[in-house]
């Protein structure tokens, strides 16, 4: 009987069996090899601050300020890698063997639609695939900011998403690409993805190195994808007059401290949020998700844009009771976890 890993409460993980579902229409079977979480999102549920601002109301568009509905247990894990091993009797061209990404929680087994299936060639490494969704928002990230060849750029937070930023950018022509990142062994990594500087926040004055790194005049685009209070300062205070600073990530309120009276009362920068997944897309109908997916894979499969890096620690199954609380308890040694099944 296959099992899954679940949140059953805020920072409470248990395994999970199921009864292996039937396969109907043009669903495929996918023995899972290898998976990712998604490390900003799944915390929000798994600490418990994501339940915070009450639940979404889609036809107002607003949170309803009254506490959700209880939604444990919720599935952990973001994108699986596997073999197809059964076919439904629409499916049209996936075969037995298959090699295939999809979308999942942590599960050795999935069940998914042909048409959410991810072919993947042999040589392509698996932790390029499951980096398709942080890829997408990383590709959203710099299409919302409207980056130009010779733009210069800075991006706070290097975790997945801001590493494929870094990579992005570098395929854009964005120059210099500035990665702002307390963690050393991060900042290392953004050097070798291409930043042509980084910086501690902790020990520097961010937005002064910027403007110095820029001749005084400031990032083009700022891109904040740490979710942290003093990075969106930082951005602020380092982007040009009239910049624009690009808000992606997805944290709990800020506490008190944020002035926006200072140099964003002075510089007018205009602050865009960018999430690929809220749609129709801000270039709708010529751009929307599937496009960017479509871009994503391409890049990930080609190796234009890669994961290999990115993708650490790489943990066995069977350990994930253990070792996903470290994402939340050890950030400095989870960039993104990866896990080998089976």
């Amino acid at each position: 009987m296959p099992k899954r890993l679940v949140c059953v409460a805020p920072e409470e993980l248990a395994w999970q069996s199921y009864e292996a579902p039937a396969l109907v229409g043009d669903q495929v079977r996918v023995q899972v090899e290898h998976a990712a979480a998604k490390h900003g999102t799944e915390m929000a549920f798994y600490t418990g601050y994501g339940l915070a601002r009450g639940t979404y109301d889609d036809e107002y568009q607003l949170f309803r300020h009254e506490p959700p509905a209880d939604p444990y247990p919720i599935r952990v894990g973001n994108m699986l890698v596997g073999r197809v091993v059964e076919r439904g009797p629409d499916v049209q061209e996936l075969q037995v063997g298959d090699r295939v990404c999809v979308y999942g929680g942590f599960s050795d087994m999935a069940v998914a639609p042909e048409a959410r299936c991810w072919s993947m060639p042999e040589e392509m490494p698996w932790q390029n695939a499951v980096c398709l969704d942080p890829a997408g928002f990383a590709v959203g990230a710099v299409r919302d900011g409207d980056i130009r060849l010779g733009d210069a750029v800075a991006v706070f937070g290097m975790g997945a998403i801001g590493l494929l930023v870094v990579q992005a950018l570098k395929l854009a022509g964005a120059t210099p690409i500035i990665a702002v990142e307390p963690l050393a062994s991060r900042r290392a990594l953004a050097e070798s993805l291409g930043a042509d500087l980084t910086l501690d926040p902790t020990v520097t004055d961010v937005g002064l190195a910027i403007k110095v790194a820029t001749g005084k005049r400031g990032a083009d685009v700022c891109i904040e994808y740490s979710g942290a209070r003093a990075a969106l300062q930082g951005a602020l205070r380092g982007v040009a007059y009239g910049g624009t600073v690009v808000m992606g990530a997805f944290p709990p309120p800020y506490s008190a401290g944020l002035d926006l009276g200072g140099e964003a009362h002075h510089n007018i920068p205009r602050i865009v949020f960018t999430r690929s997944c809220s749609q129709p897309d801000r270039d709708h109908p010529r751009w929307d998700e599937p496009r960017i997916h479509t871009l994503c894979w391409e890049l990930l499969k080609t190796g234009r844009l890669s994961g290999v890096a990115i993708i650490q620690p790489i943990v066995p199954f069977d350990d994930l009771l253990h070792e996903y609380p470290k994402i939340a308890a050890q950030p400095q040694e989870y960039i993104k976890l990866g896990v080998r099944v089976g």
